[in-house]
């Protein structure tokens, strides 16, 4: 398809996921084939479940397709944004949603490759998608379709921890890669958000997978609502990916209720809401 005929394209638009999991992915996925869009769902093995995802999209109503993918793989990123466009319709949202996390390694217990398959997923990835896709998207833009690229991120974007040599490094290049796309091609009409997810998520095939059968007590601890609902992230996927020009979202945080940082692990001390200047009553001597 030329680009004059892809700019032209009057097909249904597609919200493509690389990283399609029962969790945010799955999630995502279900709110924009809610809203209109054609759900194309990637992610790396079980392709049982990966049906049972496009069943759920397609018995609520919407079109969904769903696709094997290795991502690190060397041309299967652009192999699959060409399947798209040339065999279903313009992707215009897409949602990187691969997790780079390989487990808390001390730096002489991390080979070379395991930290470079770290790079590939959580940075090299998001660079390959935008390279494949943002060519057809400023075409698409300058008949007045402007595109997202939503990208997952975590904690470790922003603050690096022991044994997190490979996923830090991942992490802050994909947050500053968001960056740089947006400063090149937010002009261009392309949306790019980098939205870091600082905290658990209720995603049974992350989350879950690591806790296996302690994951149910862990969300007991956590209290009501202390666990992030993937469903509600989806609906905040959803609202970037509407925004108008003049209001973008390029970054955004989420956290559950509950969570404290690291400073604040022991109670707080009570606030005196009731003055007219509210202030900090401290622990009494």
């Amino acid at each position: 398809m030329s680009d004059t005929a892809a700019a032209a394209d009057s097909r249904k638009p597609v919200f493509l996921v690389i990283g399609a999991g029962a969790g945010i992915g799955g999630n995502a996925a279900a709110r924009f084939a809610a809203g209109g869009y054609h759900a194309v769902l990637a992610r790396r093995s079980d392709e049982a479940g990966l049906a049972q995802l496009v069943s759920q999209i397609e018995e609520a109503g919407g079109t969904a397709s769903g696709t094997l993918l290795n991502a690190s793989e060397d041309g299967s990123i652009e192999e699959l944004v060409e399947r798209v466009e040339r065999d279903i319709g313009p992707i215009e949202c897409a949602l990187y949603n691969l997790g780079a996390q390989i487990g808390n390694r001390e730096l002489l217990d991390t080979p070379h490759r395991t930290f470079e398959l770290g790079w590939r997923l959580g940075c090299y990835g998001v660079f390959r998608l935008a390279h494949a896709m943002f060519p057809r998207m400023v075409e698409r833009a300058k008949t007045g379709k402007h595109s997202t690229l939503l990208v997952t991120s975590a904690t470790s974007a922003v603050r690096g921890n022991a044994g997190q040599h490979s996923h830090a490094a991942a992490m802050g290049g994909r947050r500053m890669l968001c960056q740089t796309l947006n400063a090149e091609f937010g002009p261009q009409g392309i949306h790019v958000a980098h939205i870091v997810v600082d905290g658990a998520v209720d995603a049974p095939d992350t989350l879950g997978k690591l806790l296996g059968d302690k994951f149910d007590a862990f969300k007991a601890s956590k209290g009501e609502q202390g666990v992030t609902d993937p469903a509600a992230i989806a609906e905040t996927y959803w609202h970037l990916a509407q925004q108008p020009r003049n209001c973008w979202t390029h970054e955004v945080d989420i956290r559950p209720w509950t969570d404290a940082a690291w400073w604040n692990d022991n109670p707080s001390p009570q606030i005196n809401s009731t003055a007219a200047n509210p202030t900090f009553a401290g622990p009494k001597t």
